[in-house]
């Protein structure tokens, strides 16, 4: 077990190591985010998480979604980021606590002006009849805002992913894999060794 500061220094070496290899860095880096209802009941997708530093993990979402939804019913969160290209892997769990709205507003504001539209006309997780309904809601929609800005809406920001732990593997030759294991303990972390 070893003591170690506030900040965890594999995230950035893992993450850099990925870009370099020509994967995407963590502003729209693909991980599989997991979520449980009141009862516990699991479920899990693939999010983008957008930003990284001492406090978290963000992603952005419609606050009607199924992920959302679970949030508000039990507030933790596990999510796993794979590079098959680099052999590395990180996974980490935590509390989820929505971001500061200006947050929001600030990320939502640099989006494409597309996406700012779709994230009006999709009722994420709902039931919808075909595509051409969907089609028809992003038109109503792009009439709406013609010639206007795309404001945030009221139903759609971040969610941060407050890690408590968060694991580190690597691959190593005949399956003796490195798993380095961070735990919160105050304002530093925890390292363990892990056998693979």
């Amino acid at each position: 077990m070893v003591q170690s500061g506030g900040e965890i220094d594999p995230i950035q070496r893992y993450l850099s190591a990925a870009e370099r290899a020509g994967r995407q860095g963590v502003d729209t880096a693909p991980a599989s985010l997991a979520t449980a209802d009141r009862s516990g009941r699991p479920s899990v997708r693939v999010v983008l998480l957008r930003h990284v530093d001492d406090r978290g993990f963000v992603f952005y979402t419609n606050y009607g979604s199924r992920k959302a939804r679970e949030l508000a019913e039990n507030p933790r969160a596990a999510f796993t980021f794979h590079w098959p290209l680099i052999r590395r892997q990180v996974r980490g769990e935590g509390q989820v606590v929505r971001i500061a709205r200006q947050e929001s507003l600030r990320y939502f504001a640099s989006r494409p002006r597309e996406s700012r539209l779709s994230a009006w006309a999709s009722a994420q997780s709902t039931e919808i009849l075909d595509r051409e309904f969907l089609e028809s809601e992003l038109a109503r929609v792009r009439a709406r805002f013609a010639g206007k800005e795309v404001p945030c809406p009221p139903f759609w920001g971040g969610f941060r992913i407050v890690l408590d732990t968060v694991e580190f593997w690597e691959e190593r030759p005949h399956r003796l894999h490195d798993r380095l294991l961070f735990e919160r303990k105050g304002r530093g972390w925890i390292q363990h060794r892990l056998a693979p």
